[in-house]
């Protein structure tokens, strides 16, 4: 990340009130698809699944349109 989290959450709390609860997004993580040699991107058929322990998940099929 450019700016770590420290940061971020000062950034923001100067124009805005953040609550218990309020989710930053910070952007893509390392690791992904692109920074791979040969690059691997999402093709119809992957799945993503995303989750936060004691909130839930979600499931999301990739298809081409």
């Amino acid at each position: 990340m450019i700016f770590d989290v420290e940061y971020l959450v000062h950034y923001i709390s100067q124009f805005m009130t953040l609550e218990a609860g309020d989710v930053i997004s910070t952007g893509t993580p390392p690791g992904v698809g692109m920074g791979l040699k040969p690059p691997r991107f999402l093709r119809p058929g992957d799945v993503v699944t995303l989750g936060i322990e004691r909130l839930g998940g979600q499931r999301q099929n990739v298809r081409a349109t």
